[in-house]
């Protein structure tokens, strides 16, 4: 019987092209099925097959647990009685039970042939989807095979993969026999067997599309540094060069726009906008946001945002059809943009211009015209005023030495004074609100002065009303807020 086994693993490892080893896992799972029907269906049952004469073994375990969390006693055994039987057995180890193994040749089960050829069949799939990893194809072509609830699934060489409705583009209707390209988005292993998810919507298909018109991009002569898209409608690429001979938007642009066209057929008509790469984040906007024509820019690195001043004729060609050109400009460069006319701008100067004079008059103890000097040379905060070097604010024409000397000295006093209340306001606030990721000093004191001193004080708030609070942003205020609640719902 025993080398009965053996020929049989040995056969259907060699017409199934999988190892022997996979086979014979197989065995022992159907073993172990056979076994548990005989003995107890919720048992958990080992079989272990000798991979050199063919004989095996079977074993009924339990999974040594603490005495409380016994849920299945089938399955499970408390620490304290498993030790009784093996002294040194620790916890998350198995205890077994020598069983006496049934005869292999009265298996017979049509059950125990269908786990066998299930495990080799699953064993198949997986080494043709290894296969097909290997060779790093993102960009893959296949024809539909069926519709599916909407979702197109595809024959790709031997393997079947999805393309999900929502990753198909919006206007396009594919019928069963069509060709199609798609970009590989993931692997999915939580479906019966693993499966390709596909996508047309994704900026990665762009980008492998242009990598297939451009033979320049593969050579390493051209870089597509970013994509953004609204499918079917409207897509930006942002384009390097690493050769300053090659132009890098006519390369890509082709003769007579051959090679963008073919990228547009492929895309359903999706119109593309080439924008050259630039290190330089304002450049790289401006380029982003053509054809409107920018005014002035300012960059907020803290926030990582900027205002873009364009005319009043250039503000409906900045946005694009519901905000369609601003959204793809943002997506494209990573940065927030914050769009306005040269009187929004103005007025947006002059109500910070206000906030500081405020507090410059207020703080410092100085009158309007000394702020405003302040203010047109730059300084916008107390620790600039306290810490920039004493050799720039000399150079101020309309303050003497005596006065500059006067206002570092006030601005470190106030500094000073601000961080002894902070402290003293740190005294109050509890270790699991400092603890917060995203949390610091400086805002924990500036929490505790509007008595939000724990964890739970800053959960309660509404985003609006930590943002008001502590003059944050949005973004890392929703981040705050939803940290704070996260043990609630442990």
């Amino acid at each position: 019987m025993s080398r009965e086994l053996l020929l049989l693993v040995d056969a259907l490892a060699r017409e199934k092209n999988v190892a022997k080893d996979i086979v014979f896992a197989a065995l022992e799972s159907a073993l172990a099925s056979a076994t548990k029907k005989r003995i107890n269906e919720e048992a958990d049952v080992r079989v272990a097959i000798d991979r050199n004469t063919g004989d095996f073994e079977s074993f009924r375990r339990w999974l040594v647990v603490p005495d409380d969390a016994v849920e299945d006693p089938n399955v499970q055994i408390g620490l304290s009685d498993a030790q009784k039987q093996v002294p040194d057995v620790q916890l998350e180890e198995y205890i077994e039970e020598p069983l006496e193994p049934i005869e292999f040749g009265r298996i017979g089960a049509q059950a125990a042939k269908q786990v066998i050829l299930q495990k080799i069949r699953d064993a198949e799939r997986e080494q043709v989807l290894n296969d097909f990893l290997e060779r790093k194809e993102h960009l893959v072509s296949g024809t539909v095979k069926r519709m599916e609830r909407g979702n197109a699934i595809i024959e790709v060489g031997r393997l079947e993969a999805v393309l999900p409705r929502d990753q198909m583009i919006p206007k396009e209707n594919l019928r069963v026999g069509d060709r199609v390209r798609a970009c590989l988005m993931r692997v999915d292993r939580s479906a019966r067997g693993p499966q390709l998810i596909l996508s047309r919507t994704s900026p990665e298909f762009i980008i492998k599309l242009f990598e297939l018109e451009v033979p320049e991009i593969e050579d390493g002569l051209l870089e597509i540094k970013s994509a953004a898209r609204d499918p079917g409608v409207r897509a930006k690429i942002a384009v390097k060069s690493n050769d300053q001979r090659i132009d890098p938007i006519g390369t890509c642009v082709g003769m007579r726009g051959s090679r963008v066209q073919a990228v547009t057929n492929e895309l359903v008509g999706e119109r593309v906008d080439i924008v050259l790469w630039s290190p330089d984040p304002a450049q790289f906007v401006i380029g982003a946001l053509a054809p409107a024509e920018v005014t002035s820019i300012v960059v907020d690195e803290e926030k990582h945002s900027m205002d873009v001043v364009v005319d009043e004729d250039n503000l409906a060609i900045a946005i694009g059809r519901n905000g369609q050109n601003v959204r793809l400009a943002s997506e494209l460069t990573g940065w927030a943009i914050n769009l306005m006319t040269v009187e929004e701008s103005r007025k947006k100067a002059e109500e910070e211009s206000a906030a500081i004079r405020k507090l410059f008059m207020e703080r410092l103890d100085v009158d309007e015209e000394v702020a405003d000097i302040l203010i047109q040379e730059g300084f916008s905060t107390i620790e600039e005023i306290a810490y920039v070097p004493l050799s720039e604010m000399l150079e101020i024409e309309s303050l003497d030495e005596d006065t500059v000397n006067e206002l570092r000295q006030r601005a470190r006093n106030v500094l000073l004074t601000e961080a002894i209340v902070n402290e003293e306001q740190l005294e109050t606030v509890s270790e699991d609100l400092l603890a917060l990721e995203g949390m610091d000093k400086p805002l924990a004191a500036t929490l505790a002065r509007a008595n939000v001193r724990s964890r739970d004080d800053l959960a309660d708030l509404a985003v609006d009303e930590l943002m008001e609070i502590a003059g944050i942003d949005a973004q890392r205020a929703t981040n705050l807020i939803t940290t704070a609640r996260a043990h609630w719902f442990q």
